[in-house]
């Protein structure tokens, strides 16, 4: 039995994770640092220079992890069926509207930036939904969990490039904004992990995400919410409480994404419609088995 029951894939490692961080942190961080531009806020250029820096990060590693460097020229051959063409499709222009912001500026550039990485942030979310024999990346509610941790990891690197690095500071609409990304997270997480529990995971895997339940419940939801409250009603040390909150809601969210990708994706495995008893015919055979489900 042991032999058909789901086993971990061992063919994306720590090296995807990253990418899906880097690329879900800087597409997160181009929207809202587009957002608070368009709003009349001043994100500042260096945010949206980290952003190109995080997804130029997280393509490299998808890059070096593969045998053959130069085939990845063959991910752009399928946009009409693969969404990992469609992500690196997007790649180039976002990064070129990116640069474009970071040096000129306007919410000319801005709109353009938002709407780039929307469509780079949902292709990365559509990448693991696809992955059919995988049955946590393959459920459905794992896009708007990819999606919204994306935005709030964005949205803590913004408060802590403002804070931090003299960005500006971080405001009092992007505090708030960031805290309620933070609660919808919040509620995705708890969506997917909830469905999947319903008999749509391995046991295994349900064990992987729920080890990390507490943690990301202190550090990713309490903890900035708490911080970022106390930011709005203390002004004058809005900056701390803000990077801090920025920090632990990002962080929180890079771990999500690792133990998914890496320590929770169990596949499938084999179901037996009946067991065979030595002996007996089909007729007398044994019950149904999932070893591994249950």
């Amino acid at each position: 039995m042991d032999r058909i029951a789901p086993w971990l894939q061992r063919h994306w490692d720590d090296r995807a994770a990253g990418n899906f961080v880097g690329g879900g942190t800087g597409s997160g961080l181009a929207i809202f640092a587009a957002l608070m531009l368009i709003a009349g806020a001043e994100g500042g250029w260096l945010a949206f220079a980290a952003a190109g820096l995080f997804i130029c990060a997280g393509l490299s590693l998808v890059w070096f992890e593969i045998g053959r460097p130069w085939r990845f020229l063959h991910v752009f051959f399928n946009p009409q069926t693969s969404w990992m063409t469609r992500e690196a499709l997007v790649a180039p222009p976002l990064l070129a509207a990116l640069g474009a912001d970071a040096w000129f500026g306007g919410r000319a550039a801005a709109a353009a930036v938002l709407v780039l990485a929307l469509a780079f942030l949902y292709s990365q979310a559509r990448v693991l939904r696809a992955s059919k024999g995988i049955p946590t990346w393959r459920e459905p509610r794992i896009v708007p969990l990819i999606v919204a941790t994306g935005l709030a990891e964005g949205a803590g690197c913004f408060l802590v490039i403002a804070a931090v690095f003299g960005a500006g500071a971080p405001g009092r609409l992007a505090v708030a904004i960031a805290a309620i990304l933070v609660v919808i997270r919040g509620f995705a997480w708890l969506s997917y992990r909830q469905h999947l529990a319903e008999g749509r995971a391995p046991k295994r895997a349900l064990v992987a995400l729920q080890a990390i339940q507490v943690p990301f419940n202190a550090i990713g939801v309490v903890a900035p919410l708490l911080l970022c409250a106390v930011a709005l009603l203390w002004p004058e040390g809005s900056s701390a409480l803000a990077a801090m909150a920025g920090s632990l809601a990002t962080v929180a969210g890079w771990l999500v994404k690792r133990v998914i990708v890496t320590r929770a994706a169990f596949n499938q495995g084999f179901a037996l419609p009946h067991l065979p008893l030595r002996g007996v015919g089909a007729s007398a055979s044994g019950p149904a088995a999932r070893p591994g489900w249950s």
